[in-house]
């Protein structure tokens, strides 16, 4: 993958699929008994939790898809369904049960910390990040390749905490209206990428399609 243009994909797919603008009502719901400071520290934690995940996912997807014995074709189709199912409900301004259920947001309320679970997983670095990450690594075995998606993902994390530590901030901006359309406009993203994946994902598994 040595189309620039293609890095710029991934950056814009993945920064829409994390949607750190649209977990900010999320993230404020669920710290609203944190002070100021113990709210920055999850924050860091939940980018951090997210870097880790993603990084896994872009070292070690091959060999979890291979231990299973599911092809890239078979996953392409897969993770494409799921982006394309979570980018529907993010152009109704919801968030889709793929990523945070109502029985995981009343869960927390029991929950000495969130940061991990489920800020930075399943919520940020859910199954559509994770899926993206392993598809576009598995485009090329150059160590080149590994080390700009790397550095992608530490870009998109780094963004997602500067908006969940200036949550309150934006709120103010942009209000819950500002926040409705930002979401939307990246589910719309996400279902060009999810369609996408699908379709590449079709061609490979029945080559008639051609």
């Amino acid at each position: 993958m040595d189309n620039w243009f293609e890095y710029m994909k991934f950056f814009i797919g993945l920064l829409s699929i994390v949607n750190p603008i649209g977990a900010i009502p999320i993230f404020i719901n669920i710290t609203n008994n944190q002070t100021p400071e113990v709210r920055h520290r999850t924050a860091g934690i939940a980018a951090f939790a997210t870097i880790l995940v993603l990084f896994i996912s872009l070292v070690a997807g091959d060999a979890i898809l291979y231990f299973f014995g599911i092809s890239i074709p078979s996953f392409r189709v897969a993770g494409g369904i799921l982006v394309l199912l979570m980018a529907i409900s993010m152009m109704h301004a919801h968030v889709s049960p793929a990523i945070h259920t109502k029985e995981e947001a009343q869960d927390v309320a029991d929950k000495d910390s969130v940061a991990i679970v489920p800020l930075g997983i399943p919520l940020l670095a859910g199954p559509g990040a994770i899926s993206t990450v392993i598809l576009y690594a598995h485009r090329s075995s150059d160590p080149v390749h590994y080390l700009i998606l790397g550095i992608i993902i530490i870009i998109v994390s780094v963004i997602t905490w500067l908006c969940l530590r200036s949550a309150s901030l934006v709120t103010s901006l942009i209000g819950k209206t500002g926040i409705n359309v930002f979401t939307r406009i990246m589910g719309l993203i996400m279902a060009a990428i999810g369609v996408e994946f699908i379709t590449n994902g079709l061609r490979q598994l029945l080559p008639g399609l051609n």
